[in-house]
């Protein structure tokens, strides 16, 4: 992997990908945020040496270079999950060329759907913590130890100064962002009422496809990570009904500017 590594970084640093402070990883349905950034790069995952190629439809697959706020930000537009049939290695080896290429922090979203019954969709939730719920760890690999530490410490996986930030921000442009703890479960079908019942015994506010195995590798590599949801639906297993997936992109437009600004307002004060 290191030689993969060290092949994708030339490769983006020759294409321009230079000196970046900040990774933003967008999720589902969330891409207005390109529309904020002056974009000087661009490449599709295809075109990029070892990258994983995004096979779900709605998920453009672009990495991005650009400046947001007065800093330099790489973005990608499109992630990838477990349940396209990746390993968890291809999907956080992104995080890992971010982090050659420079960055210090990272900004995750992701859409997610509540469990806790007092956040409703189209709301914002910030992750102050997270169950690994997907059967494995992108750290259980051959030579992790060469990359970072084996065992990662993740007593605190969400950086507490950018939360805080975060929530000042919130409050000062009045945007609802509860906080609470983000199930990462591997998909790609949708819960059970069941499965809905389990999660909030275990202590999930919200659930969720993507998000822990990146923020376990940014963690690994010593980054300030932070990740923001946008509940797109309410997980109320006694009145669960077919899902909608138009519903959820609305849900996503709608919430997707007041992440935005938490974004932007947040970059800015880094």
């Amino acid at each position: 992997m290191i030689k993969q590594i060290q092949k994708t970084t030339k490769y983006l640093q020759a294409k321009g990908f230079e000196n970046p402070e900040i990774g933003i990883i967008l999720g589902t349905g969330l891409g207005q945020l390109l529309d904020e950034i002056e974009i000087t790069k661009e490449v599709s995952y295809n075109h990029i040496p070892n990258f994983p190629t995004a096979t779900v439809e709605f998920h453009k697959g672009k990495l991005i270079y650009g400046n947001l706020e007065g800093k330099n930000v790489i973005v990608m537009q499109g992630r990838f999950h477990l349940y396209e049939g990746y390993s968890l290695q291809d999907v956080t080896y992104p995080v890992r060329i971010m982090e050659k290429l420079g960055i210090k922090t990272l900004l995750v979203s992701n859409a997610a759907g509540a469990i806790n019954l007092d956040f409703n969709k189209g709301e914002l939730m910030l992750l102050e913590d997270h169950i690994n719920l997907q059967g494995n760890s992108p750290l259980a690999f051959k030579g992790v130890s060469k990359l970072g530490e084996r065992f990662a410490d993740m007593s605190a996986p969400y950086d507490k100064d950018i939360n805080f930030r975060l929530e000042t921000i919130a409050k000062s442009n009045k945007i609802i962002l509860h906080k609470g703890v983000y199930a990462s479960v591997v998909g790609p079908q949708l819960e059970t009422r069941a499965e809905y019942k389990m999660l909030k015994i275990i202590g999930a506010d919200a659930v969720g496809m993507s998000t822990v195995p990146e923020i376990i590798v940014a963690n690994h590599l010593k980054l300030k990570a932070a990740a923001v949801s946008v509940l797109t639906d309410e997980c109320d297993p006694n009145n669960l009904k077919p899902i909608d997936i138009n519903e959820i992109f609305a849900m996503a437009n709608k919430a997707e500017p007041n992440m935005i600004t938490l974004f932007k307002e947040l970059i800015r004060s880094l």
